[in-house]
């Protein structure tokens, strides 16, 4: 018998239906996964057995096949084990009716059939109201994050009984709803703020200008002058946020995987500080298949290089396009992604070695000076330096 179930696959920041195939033929007992899966998803086949016979199902002793079509789009991740067993279920029967069409399905499972959280749960969920359907069934951990958009019901189940029983019509589930306004407000808050700084009036000033204009700024200073410390509360004087670059900047972080579980919804600016050994995948995105990097990370807020001269040349040299184009674009041989990236770039650096050179130089004339006819000619470069710092 076969069955079809939809559910969604991560392309960039951006979500695509994703048709799920399930057929069950004579012969002997085998489970084949196609339509271009990764690694995880070939090992689905394990934890959709367990997860069925765990949660009181049959699983059939016959030869499987689920397809993930289009089959050209690279399936990364476990989010296709609740479709996949759903689909199993409806192809022998314990699901009937038509209902299971109006949903998008995802979710991760456990062994005993509990739900997981899976990424990019708020793309996935434009993608069904996109395509028109009546919403999503996933992991009640992310339903929070997928109500944000309005008109679709977001189903959060726990388990893989529950979804079932919810398909079936023997149980009911209230869609979860959130308050948009509320929850907008309650995420606008900053930990840290501007005006907590006190002094530095010119540096203060210099940034007030910067982030009016969204300029992007070099500090040079000694260290523990407070340029770090001055650079975390640039975002708090940024202006505040919409709610189309909120949901641009969740969609980011989600599909990364760094959401916070207690935050559906990312208001503020976000503040991104790589250490300067980062490589330049790490600073612009990439891999096998491309993941964003810490300038998409920093998309809508700050992007912050302390100790600049400390970076690699080839990890800035890599930074042009975003901050000439708002976006950075990833080519790989199976497909090409482009990610935004437009940040306002703050650098912080020590001015010791230019301080030292300029001291160096105005030594050497000193001493020339000196040996002409000082009779002090012979004192040493500390000696020097130490007068010209006084």
């Amino acid at each position: 018998m076969l069955a079809k179930v939809f559910s969604s696959a991560l392309i960039g920041i951006d979500a695509l239906l994703v048709d799920v195939e399930v057929d069950l033929a004579p012969g002997l007992p085998a489970f084949a996964t196609v339509g271009l899966p990764d690694g995880a998803v070939k090992e689905s086949k394990d934890r959709v057995k367990a997860a069925l016979k765990n949660s009181g199902y049959d699983f059939p002793a016959r030869r499987i096949t689920a397809n993930l079509a289009p089959a050209d789009i690279k399936k990364e991740g476990a989010a296709y084990d609740l479709p996949i067993s759903i689909g199993i279920l409806t192809a022998t029967g314990v699901i009937k009716g038509t209902k299971v069409h109006d949903y998008i399905l995802l979710g991760e499972l456990s062994l005993d059939g509990g739900l997981k959280a899976i990424r990019g749960a708020l793309s996935m969920a434009v993608a069904a109201k996109r395509a028109g359907l009546a919403g999503l069934i996933l992991p009640a951990e992310n339903a929070p994050e997928a109500a944000v958009v309005e008109g679709i019901d977001v189903i959060g189940a726990t388990s893989l009984s529950q979804v079932v029983e919810f398909l079936c019509g023997r149980e009911i589930i209230e869609p979860c709803r959130v308050d948009l306004q509320a929850l907008f407000s309650s995420s606008s808050e900053y930990g840290e703020d501007f005006s907590e700084v006190k002094g530095q009036e010119h540096a203060k000033r210099a940034l007030e200008v910067a982030a009016s204009g969204g300029h992007n700024i070099l500090m040079i200073g000694p260290p523990g002058s407070g340029k770090t410390m001055i650079a975390r509360r640039i975002p708090t004087i940024l202006p505040q946020m919409s709610f189309d670059e909120a949901i641009e900047t969740t969609k980011i972080f989600s599909v990364s995987g760094m959401l916070e579980k207690e935050r559906a919804l990312l208001a503020v600016r976000p503040f991104r500080s790589p250490h300067h050994t980062i490589s330049d995948v790490g600073l612009i995105g990439g891999g096998t298949t491309p993941k964003p990097g810490e300038v998409s990370l920093a998309h809508n807020g700050v992007l912050f290089l302390d100790e600049l001269p400390e970076f690699k040349k080839n990890v800035l040299e890599v930074l042009r396009q975003p901050i000439e184009d708002g976006k950075v674009t990833i080519s790989r041989s199976l497909l090409s992604l482009t990610y935004p990236a437009r940040v306002m770039l703050v650098a912080a650096m020590n001015p010791w070695r230019c301080v030292n050179l300029s001291l160096l130089a105005r030594t050497k004339g000193y001493k020339r000076r000196q040996n002409e006819g000082n009779p002090r000619r012979h004192q040493s470069s500390r000696q020097v330096l130490s007068r010209l710092a006084a």
